[in-house]
């Protein structure tokens, strides 16, 4: 069986689908799954940015450093190399399966419909509001994190 592939996916990949990622690549570290991840943007107005000031630093006061990360939009192939995409809100779930190749084999999702009591929401988008927007944002996506890597691991 060969790995797991995970694709993480907002509007402008600067802030929710980088924690995402990070929360993400954080979880399977600590359960030792070995899984492939990344995040996209359906948008592409910060191609090669790196991630928001206030996501790099939430993510750095949980241990995690984001600075090398660099925004980049969905491709056609996105959706063939990975196994799993997972949007961040209804919008961009909309968005994805609309570019969706008719040979796209990813399964595509809401991220946080793998949380209990939480499908069908979106994860709380920062980008607007302050600085503490982000800790909202952050608990959201770990705890779909540790949700899909318990997943992922059949448990």
């Amino acid at each position: 069986m060969s790995e797991p592939s995970v694709l993480f996916v907002c509007l402008g990949n600067i802030c929710r689908s980088p924690l995402a990622e990070a929360a993400f690549r954080a979880e399977a570290e600590r359960a030792r799954l070995t899984a492939e991840a990344d995040s996209a943007g359906t948008g592409d107005w910060h191609i090669g940015s790196p991630p928001d000031w206030r996501a790099q630093a939430v993510a750095l006061r949980h241990g995690i450093d984001i600075s090398g990360y660099r925004g980049r939009q969905v491709r056609a192939e996105d959706f063939h190399r990975f196994g799993h995409i997972f949007a961040l809100d209804g919008a961009n779930l909309r968005d994805l399966r609309r570019i969706r190749p008719a040979d796209g084999t990813a399964r595509l999702g809401l991220l946080m419909d793998l949380v209990p009591g939480r499908e069908g929401t979106n994860v709380a988008d920062p980008y607007f509001g302050d600085a503490a927007g982000f800790d909202v944002t952050w608990d959201d996506v770990t705890r779909a994190a540790a949700a899909l890597v318990a997943k992922l691991l059949g448990r």
